[in-house]
């Protein structure tokens, strides 16, 4: 989409009663920086750092081997849903150290993807309890690695996620795969707070 087009038709100085907020949580290297990339309508804002050789006595890069960035703040990306709504990504630094950011990202936000490898569904739990502490609604996608496939309940019961939690699997990397993940989210955060149905959702649908 163009951002020129996009400013055009909502500011970024817009109401902060049309700005939704959305947090992209998970373990480190599962993916964030990426899905907000892939399906923002603007450039990014992002706060990489180039990883070193320092940084592995204190991260566990052992699942990472591959990566060389890693987010110290936060992403932050933004779509246009319609003429008076806009959704505000951002996607929340991984590494432990840098959890105590969280509960200020969680401030105002309207809910959650929380990213998964299914390979390391460890590292997901700290953010799913922080979320539930929270009251946050949020979602579960299982992000591609190429590992070995895992169904819905699988993934589910190593949670022990609550039946109405959503559980997706999707592609960080595409911008459809993304999409659909905001998608879901967003309607079920419609489902949570009783709203009438769909009308958010297929705005983002036509829109990104």
């Amino acid at each position: 989409m163009d951002s020129a087009a996009s400013d055009a038709r909502t500011p970024l100085g817009a109401s902060a009663d049309n700005g939704l907020k959305i947090v992209v949580v998970g373990g480190f290297g599962v993916g964030k920086t990426t899905m907000v990339r892939s399906v923002s309508e603007i450039r990014p804002l992002n706060t990489e750092e180039t990883m070193t050789r320092a940084g592995e006595t204190v991260d566990d890069i052992s699942e990472v081997r591959g990566k060389t960035a890693t987010t110290v703040a936060f992403d932050f990306g933004r779509i246009t849903l319609d003429a008076r709504n806009v959704l505000y990504l951002f996607g929340a630094p991984g590494q432990e150290r840098f959890w105590f950011l969280w509960d200020r990202l969680f401030s105002g936000t309207l809910g959650a993807v929380v990213l998964l490898d299914t390979r390391r569904i460890e590292d997901s739990w700290y953010a799913i309890d922080r979320l539930e502490r929270h009251g946050t609604p949020f979602i579960v996608a299982c992000n591609d690695f190429g590992g070995p496939r895992h169904t819905a309940a699988d993934v589910r019961d190593a949670l022990d996620l609550d039946p109405q939690v959503p559980v997706i699997d999707c592609d960080a990397r595409s911008r459809a795969s993304s999409k659909q993940v905001l998608i879901t989210l967003v309607q079920h955060i419609q489902q949570h707070l009783g709203d009438r149905p769909a009308r958010t959702a297929p705005s983002l649908r036509e829109t990104v």
